[in-house]
């Protein structure tokens, strides 16, 4: 129930870093990348090439990390305030 509570008090529109932490193929290079809004780089971390190659990600918004699990929760919460790709 607690993990329920975390991702409730979440904040989407939170500044936010994303760093890559796994390995990529060389011709694929990512940086840190800052958005405006926490729920654009969870968007960017779960399904944009090259970033779904990544092995691991670390999401920073209000001085809160989430590694690549947690960034998954937060994407398939129902308090993740954008459409996702895909969905009907």
């Amino acid at each position: 129930m607690q993990g329920k509570k975390a991702m409730t008090e979440f904040d989407y529109n939170a500044l936010a870093e994303l760093f890559p932490t796994g390995r990529l193929p060389r011709r694929q290079s990512f940086g840190c990348e800052r958005f405006a809004k926490a729920a654009l780089a969870i968007r960017v971390a779960m399904k944009d090439p090259p970033r779904a190659s990544l092995i691991e990600a670390l999401l920073e918004a209000n001085e809160r990390r989430c590694g690549s699990d947690g960034i998954r929760r937060l994407y398939e919460s129902v308090e993740y305030p954008l459409v996702r790709r895909g969905a009907p």
